[in-house]
């Protein structure tokens, strides 16, 4: 092979290279590798249904290729699992109950704080909460597209028997948030964490807040 070849065999080989470190990159970082999960249903009722949710603020080696970051994690038959891509019925009751581990962040934006675009009210360890404060959130479910906005309530810096490293148990110091919300017309709705939550990246947003599968994802209305 002469010089022009190996020149030309170079390039093809860095062009390949470089598309196999982007497919990793997209797969492992964007993507996140998480299958969907499909609600639970009410019995009788197909357009009842409910998501069971905990936010960890490490994510830990069981469950993730990134121990260490924070994660939304998803209730499927019996066992907690890392997915953020969540099949709902169009048209639904959507009941969700959030077990948050995780302490306060707090907003970059005092908006953030009132919830908006449920059924009802935001409960918080069974009491109604209509605005938070700006520093306490842990983190915020939301669905732009849907008008859907839920602060996540802290656990207290000083509480006792803390989660560090996820899966948790209700043994465990945590807060309980629950609300409801309808899902309206079929459709792909990407949901977001607003609360620069990513610990040791620039302003908090990159990592996990960037990866499907950990502080992001979809809600597939079918």
């Amino acid at each position: 092979m002469g010089p022009k070849g190996m020149r030309v065999g170079g390039v093809v080989l860095g062009v390949a290279l470089v598309t196999a470190v982007l497919v990793i990159y997209i797969a492992s970082y964007l993507v996140g590798n998480t299958p969907a999960v499909r609600a639970t249903t009410k019995p009788g009722s197909p357009r009842d249904v409910s998501l069971y949710i905990q936010t960890v603020a490490a994510v830990g080696p069981k469950l993730a290729p990134h121990p260490d970051w924070v994660s939304y994690l998803i209730r499927d038959h019996g066992r907690w699992v890392r997915s953020t891509v969540w099949t709902l019925p169009a048209n639904a009751t959507v009941h969700v109950t959030i077990l948050n581990y995780d302490g306060a962040s707090g907003l970059r934006n005092p908006f953030l704080g009132q919830p908006q675009g449920l059924v009802g009210p935001e409960l918080v360890d069974g009491k109604e909460i209509k605005a938070f404060p700006p520093g306490q959130p842990s983190h915020t479910f939301a669905v732009p597209e849907l008008g859907i906005l839920v602060p996540v309530a802290p656990v207290a810096d000083d509480a006792k028997n803390p989660c560090d490293v996820a899966p948790c148990t209700m043994a465990q110091a945590h807060r309980t948030i629950t609300f409801t919300f309808k899902t309206g017309k079929k459709g792909h709705y990407r949901w977001q964490c607003f609360v620069p939550c990513a610990a040791g990246y620039i302003q908090g947003f990159g990592g996990p807040m960037q990866t499907i599968g950990y502080m992001d994802g979809f809600l597939n209305v079918v």
